[in-house]
């Protein structure tokens, strides 16, 4: 009886100003959630399957939500003269066929799953140096993937033979069988378990691939890495992944490069940095030092006075974009090393050196002291 339903918005879970695309994303959420199918035997979802089924039935027709809207349930019930016009109709057709409408077009099981299908995409993931990286290199790989068997032109039948036409399901691929409900005559379609949706029986499996029509076999390929590639990127190869299946394109492999870290350079876009260590002198006096750079070392002079931590730019000798000749910063600091196991003759040649030196050479420390003690 009418007082006994449920509201059909509440059944739907949605509001009652929902827009006809709401209504279809809800109705296709839970009809795919409760459909016998996936609940076989289940009487308690068999039950919400068709509370489900009314309520879309009614909220989906213009005039029948209108009807609803008004005058509630007694607007669309037979008995109240309001009536569902065609709902009792579901028996007269395919309900797999309004399932379809929702999940993805009219096309049948069988047609879907004969389609051609692209292949999937592999995924390698690929080991290289810094400079590897910086520079670009070719690596040679090895990796495995699905290819259509060679013995049987990927039909899975032995050689002289060919697959036949399913006799339980007709070539379909689904079998469909009737269920009587409250709410009439629903038919509904499932994967044909002899064929297991193929439509096709093999009687003399190749024996090349067992019947499957594809085999995985090892390939060799040579992969060109572009110069100024970054740890975690990645590199499509279209057409080297998986074989497609019933005549469709092959995936793609997808290499994900690694990049070892260096002893000496870190990375940050494309620049690069490194500490560089000098003497004591060196940094007083001013020095020309060596410094390490991605082709090789290259002499540099820094200034006297030097201090730890001080940084400098080495304009163009980073990292190389990639797809492009423009390149990134080397950008070095200095560390000042203090000398260890002094002599005692070294030791007073330094203190003679500190009683000459003048406020002025210590100004970092005396302005420390300064700000914290205040002049005196």
């Amino acid at each position: 009886m009418a007082e006994n339903k449920r509201d059909y918005y509440e059944v739907l879970g949605i509001e009652r100003g929902a827009s006809e695309d709401e209504i279809k994303k809800a109705y296709r959420r839970l009809a795919k959630k409760y459909h016998p199918d996936v609940n076989p035997g289940d009487k308690e979802a068999e039950q919400r399957f068709k509370e489900i089924n009314e309520a879309y039935a009614v909220l989906i027709d213009p005039e029948k939500r209108a009807r609803y809207d008004q005058y509630g349930h007694e607007g669309v019930d037979p008995s109240m003269g309001g009536g569902f016009g065609d709902f009792g109709g579901f028996g007269g057709f395919d309900f797999s066929d309004i399932l379809n409408s929702f999940f993805g077009g009219t096309q049948t099981g069988s047609a879907r799953r004969n389609a051609p299908q692209r292949g999937e995409d592999i995924h390698f993931r690929l080991s290289i140096s810094f400079e590897e990286a910086a520079f670009g290199c070719k690596k040679e790989i090895t990796y495995s993937r699905i290819e259509r068997c060679g013995d049987c032109d990927a039909t899975g039948a032995a050689k002289g033979t060919s697959p036949e036409t399913c006799p339980t399901c007709r070539g379909s691929g689904t079998v469909k069988f009737t269920q009587r409900t409250a709410l009439g005559l629903f038919q509904t379609s499932r994967t044909c378990d002899n064929c297991h949706g193929t439509g096709k029986i093999i009687k003399t499996p190749c024996r090349n691939c067992n019947g499957k029509g594809y085999v995985k076999v090892n390939k060799k390929l040579s992969v060109t890495i572009p110069a100024g590639i970054d740890d975690g990127e990645r590199v499509g190869l279209p057409g080297q992944g998986n074989d497609g299946r019933n005549g469709g394109s092959p995936g793609d492999l997808i290499l994900i490069i690694t990049v070892r870290p260096h002893p000496i350079f870190e990375r940050d876009g494309y620049n690069i940095y490194c500490e560089v260590p000098i003497t004591f002198v060196e940094a007083a006096l001013g020095a020309e030092i060596d410094i390490p750079t991605l082709e090789g070392r290259i002499k540099y002079t820094i200034p006297e006075g030097t201090q730890t931590g001080t940084r400098f730019t080495l304009r163009g000798k980073g990292i190389q974009h990639v797809n492009s000749t423009r390149r990134g910063d080397l950008i070095f600091s200095v560390h000042v090393e203090v000398p260890k196991g002094l002599t005692e003759q070294q030791k007073e040649l330094l203190r003679k050196f500190a009683e000459t030196c003048c406020p002025a050479n210590n100004s970092k420390k005396t302005n420390f002291f300064n700000r914290f003690f205040g002049k005196q």
